[in-house]
């Protein structure tokens, strides 16, 4: 994209440098930024590349950053640009500063190879540890001399890792900073890969196979094989000593470790991490949920346990030969190896059960095991199994073989590790009861009822911006058919601004598409198409069946635009403003009943919905008007009933949005936001939470190519709207204003 001067010139003056070489550079810097990141990202990263100027280290690590930091944010996320940059400051208040431009220099290759936001973490905590583990003081007080190896280290970065593992580069560089601390340069012929044990211990850590170096070819598996497609994004186990990560997925993507060694009896590891797919696969299309509160721990273990035979079952009816591959890294335990009297056995009896089913040659004798296999391969063979259907009978096979040791503190866990398996995160729902649903009055929780059960709730993620990450199915987003009202009221609003309508008409009317394209075969048109009615004449005294589809009819061809116009309904608009009259709402009826009328004319395809949220359990989508329907009686009637209430959880209402925006098939896609005030919520304390999830959905949708823009009602927008629009808003003062300025807004918008 080109930045005009102006904008260039405000990029310039955020960016506290006074380097000569930045200024016939900084135009082409800003394109690309602005090519990837975000108004926020821009300004992280332009406060990032003045922090990094500060540190007094010259023009060429300021360039680096400038050069490097957006696509490295394009890949891993906004987030990791603040955390670049106060690594460098953190650096810099070291001896280690002449490490900073090879620390920068490494940062694009260390995001291509390691994949994620987490993985990059690590790898930063790793480099400091380092040169703080290696630097030493003369009378062993604060830090004064720099580490001997540090920018050797960080020089052979890039090398490295293209040849190990996140694990594998901390596994050699423990043994360097053990063994040549305190030998400073025997330490930098370590780190240089220049010693023979450097090299040695590089070949001990180069094992396995790496995730980086195989994941076009996985994608391609997931995508050939199961119509599947998701980002692999990558984990290290060597940052958890404690509690190893397990495979998993959630709503952004696969988590698959980053390296995989061969397995005991020889499968390599490119095998396992196709098992690992398949398996996590079959559940996305075989698996539904179950609410976790109604069962014990024990119960729960065991639904999982069936669950994961049952999409292993169904997935091996479509490709057999998952059977031998999946049993070829399934344990196989020993029938009587668990003693009940001094451990717990009910892992070590799951993983037997699990390897019966898949195995048909098993060994085991124990019946409750035979019968439960019989049972499980009698409901599969019917055909009409699901996840519910699994339920009973894990919690059958856990109620006959529970005894008194499974309470033991010892549990068994030989032979019961299936580490091709995920840990079964999705399976789960849970009912979580705060303070807020105790606010909710009974009474109308229960009339409301059923109107929220007319339509299975839609899950929505919301961002954490804490925590920076999403939490998963976090919103419940109920969808209804607003109810209808007086369409008359529509119509007489139409006729109080018929002035306004008459100069609008006069530009519509310079806008409207000239250009006519019949649509043929039509039983109903406007007028007859002969060819056809000949051709059916000719049928008919032949004797045969003619073709009904003898009409055809028009239309406009040249505009091609999809518009959903997205309508806050929550309590404020009751609100009169001063100097006003009528409310916010009353407005809002007559400023979208002229854009209705207006968006008609031009023939353009477009939709209207409004919403509201009472906790994150109860967000409210009205459909008021379809991309199918006409603007009609109908459809003015439920815009006449409109009504507001409760609060502005807007980030799940945009994704929403774009999920039906985003199935239509047109060149330009506009959600247009209609709302007096900041997204806000009775169960979110901190204001800025909802605001950056908001944000956080626009670029959701700008991903998807849907074009964002937001009209607000609210003098005060200036504080929050840029912060989750960027410069996609306009901020309408005077609120009587505004059934003249919407219309205006969207023909600028798509004039």
């Amino acid at each position: 994209m080109n930045l005009d001067d102006i904008r260039l010139q405000q990029y310039r003056e955020q960016l506290t440098c006074n380097f000569q070489q930045l200024d016939p550079l900084f135009a082409d810097c800003m394109e690309e930024a602005a090519s990837s990141l975000s108004e926020a990202g821009i300004r992280a990263y332009l406060e990032g590349a003045s922090l990094v100027c500060m540190i007094g280290r010259g023009f060429e690590p300021v360039l680096v950053y400038l050069e490097e930091m957006p696509q490295v944010a394009a890949r891993l996320g906004e987030a990791v640009l603040e955390r670049a940059s106060q690594t460098v400051w953190k650096i810099s208040r070291t001896p280690n500063g002449a490490a900073i431009l090879p620390f920068l220099q490494t940062l694009p290759e260390a995001a291509r190879r390691l994949g994620s936001e987490e993985q990059l973490e690590h790898y930063i905590e790793l480099v400091l540890d380092m040169m703080a583990r290696t630097s030493s003081s003369i009378h062993g007080g604060q830090a004064t001399i720099p580490s001997p190896g540090a920018i050797s280290y960080l020089e052979q970065m890039p090398y490295l890792l293209n040849q190990l593992s996140l694990q594998g580069i901390r596994h050699w560089t423990e043994y360097g900073i053990n063994n040549y601390a305190n030998h400073p340069e025997r330490q930098k012929d370590y780190f240089s890969l220049q010693s023979a044990d450097s090299r040695a211990i590089l070949q001990r850590e180069r094992h396995g196979t790496l995730l980086a170096d195989h994941e076009r070819q996985l994608e391609l598996y997931l995508r050939a094989l199961w119509r599947d497609r998701d980002h692999l994004v990558p984990y290290s186990t060597a940052f958890d000593e404690l509690r190893k990560p397990i495979p998993y997925y959630d709503s952004l993507g696969i988590r698959l470790p980053d390296v995989f060694d061969d397995s005991d009896n020889g499968v390599p590891g490119i095998n396992r991490y196709r098992a690992v797919l398949a398996h996590m696969a079959a559940h996305r299309r075989w698996s539904g949920s179950i609410f976790a509160d109604n069962f014990s721990p024990f119960q729960r273990i065991a639904i999982e346990t069936l669950e994961d035979s049952r999409v292993e079952y169904l997935a091996i009816q479509q490709y057999p030969g998952l059977r031998r591959l999946w049993l070829s890294l399934h344990p196989a335990p020993v029938e009587d190896e668990c003693n009940g009297e001094t451990h717990s056995c009910i892992r070590h009896r799951l993983a037997m059960l699990s390897h019966a089913i898949l195995n048909p040659d098993h060994p085991y004798r124990n019946p409750a095991i035979l019968e439960t296999v019989a049972a499980f391969h009698t409901l599969m063979e019917s055909g009409g199994s699901d996840t519910q259907s699994i339920v009973q009978m894990a919690i059958s096979f856990i109620a006959r073989t529970r005894t008194q040791g499974d309470q033991a503190a010892n549990v068994y866990f030989k032979n019961t590790e299936i580490d091709y398996r995920d840990d079964n995160r999705h399976l789960w729902k849970f009912i979580e009861e705060g303070d807020e649903e105790e606010q909710f009055e009974v009474q109308r929780k229960a009339i409301e009822q059923d109107e929220l059960n007319a339509l299975p709730p839609r899950h929505y993620p919301e961002w954490d911006y804490r925590n920076k990450t999403y939490r998963p199915d976090w919103v419940s987003l109920y969808e209804s058919l607003h109810p209808p009202g007086d369409s008359q009221l529509i119509e007489r609003l139409l006729t109080k601004h018929s002035a306004l309508a008459k100069q609008l008409k006069r530009v519509l009317d310079m806008l409207k598409p000239q250009q006519y394209v019949r649509v043929r075969y039509q039983e109903e048109g406007s007028e007859l198409d002969l060819d056809v009615a000949i051709r059916s004449l000719v049928e008919f005294k032949s004797g045969a069946n003619p073709d009904p589809r003898v009409n055809m009819s028009h239309r406009h061809d040249g505009r091609d635009i999809a518009v959903m116009l997205l309508l806050d309904l929550s309590a404020s608009l009751h609100e009169v403003p001063a100097g006003c009259e009528q409310s916010i709402l009353q407005l809002s009826q007559e400023a979208v009943a002229l854009l209705g009328w207006a968006i008609d004319r031009l023939g353009d395809d477009f939709a209207i919905a409004g919403f509201s949220s009472n906790t994150r359990h109860e967000v409210r989508y009205q459909h008021i008007k379809g991309y199918s329907e006409q603007w009609d009686d109908q459809v003015k009637g439920r815009l006449a009933a409109m009504e507001a209430g409760y609060s502005t959880r807007m980030g799940a209402a945009m994704r929403h949005a774009g999920h039906y925006l985003g199935a239509r098939k047109a060149e330009k896609k506009l959600l247009l936001i209609l709302t007096d005030g900041e997204p806000s919520d009775i169960d979110v304390d901190d204001e800025r939470l909802l605001i950056e999830d908001a944000r956080k959905a626009v670029l959701e949708l700008d991903r998807d190519n849907i074009y964002t823009y937001c009209i607000n009602l609210d003098p005060h927008a200036d504080d929050y709207v840029r912060d989750i629009f960027g410069n996609q808003y306009s901020v309408i003062d005077r609120v009587e204003k505004l059934p003249a300025k919407l219309p205006e807004l969207f023909l600028s918008l798509t004039g």
